[in-house]
């Protein structure tokens, strides 16, 4: 597998090649940023998926929304629709993909946009629901938009310095194009990080004075949704079930079974993967089938005793505090 993943090294160049060069034109005026008058949130990475990126856009909204009219512009990930879409009541998960679709359901206050091209999905927004303030979910590398602020993630077992370019690793933007954040997450974190730890990461990332760091670790419900009742996840201990994910990192997912003691076996499929009858065959006949949330929107009604299970970010130290109180300061935002 190694000797496999330097064999793609010569493509990771190629690509690496056209990542600088496209930043380049950015950063020389050739290609030309749009900024907005209606503020914006951007929260990104520099790699493909598995940061965590859908919790954190969940946190934000828990976040902001009591304070401002927020909506939520997606590309919206292999689905089946094209162009600009709002999601209506009537949307499904094959017009608005699956993550867009999860935020959607699960905050029905807060307006939820697809488009891949985002200065025509923000401008769209504009004109249907005059938002306050529009969370860009997965921009951060498309340049043609200049958000107001910009979050970066980078997952704690594959910090971005440490990583590589695809195919190679799984970079699809050039490390120093950080420098455009203004706050970094690392996030899935052991619960107890220490702040050593913490302090020789910080060293490693050697940010800027003007970003700020936050660790974030993941937290799972005690509880499964998507029975008539919630279903008490320590119930399961002594019933074998399947566990489902199309999911890009499912690792700590499978830890937090493992130290239950449960009992399962692991379906793996591709992130976003809509998933065939031949795929549900597979899993079918167990007493309790258990995925992620994501995986519940494309899953919901196809097979039977579906459950899932949700996971949030919790920061670690004082997290929490300063990104309240950053991010008020930069949308202006006064508690009653």
């Amino acid at each position: 597998m190694q000797l496999f993943r330097y064999l793609l090294w010569p493509f990771s160049l190629v690509y690496a090649t056209v990542v600088h060069c496209r930043n380049l034109c950015y950063d020389w005026g050739i290609f030309r940023s749009q900024s907005f008058e209606t503020p914006t949130l951007c929260v990104g990475n520099l790699s493909v998926g598995g940061t965590g990126k859908t919790p954190m856009i969940e946190y934000m909204i828990r976040l902001l929304e009591p304070h401002r009219n927020l909506a939520v512009l997606s590309r919206g990930y292999r689905r089946k629709s094209k162009g600009y879409l709002l999601g209506q009541s009537d949307s499904t998960v094959q017009d608005l993909g699956d993550e867009p679709y999860q935020v959607f359901k699960k905050f029905p206050q807060v307006k939820v946009a697809v488009d891949a091209d985002r200065i025509r999905g923000i401008q769209n927004l504009k004109a249907d629901c005059s938002p306050e303030l529009i969370l860009l979910d997965d921009a951060f590398q498309h340049r043609s938009v200049l958000p107001t602020h910009s979050l970066v993630l980078t997952q704690f077992t594959n910090l971005y310095p440490r990583d590589f370019y695809l195919p190679m690793g799984r970079l699809r933007d050039a490390r120093n194009q950080i420098k455009r954040a203004e706050g970094i997450f690392v996030t899935k974190c052991p619960a107890d990080l220490s702040e050593e730890k913490a302090l020789e990461i910080e060293k490693e990332l050697g940010l800027s004075s003007h970003q700020q760091l936050f660790f974030s670790t993941l937290c799972y419900d005690t509880d499964l949704q998507g029975g008539e009742e919630p279903l008490p996840l320590s119930k399961m201990k002594d019933t074998p079930f399947a566990l489902v994910t199309g999911i890009a990192n499912p690792s700590p997912l499978l830890e937090h079974m493992d130290r239950m003691g449960l009992n399962y076996e692991h379906f793996r499929f591709a992130d976003h993967h809509y998933f065939t009858e031949n795929d549900l065959f597979r899993f079918h006949n167990f007493e309790y089938i258990l995925c992620t949330e994501k995986d519940f929107t494309r899953l919901e009604g196809r097979v039977q005793r579906l459950y899932y299970l949700k996971v949030r970010h919790e920061l670690l130290f004082d997290g929490k505090e300063r990104l309240k109180k950053t991010l008020f300061n930069w949308y202006g935002i006064v508690e009653d």
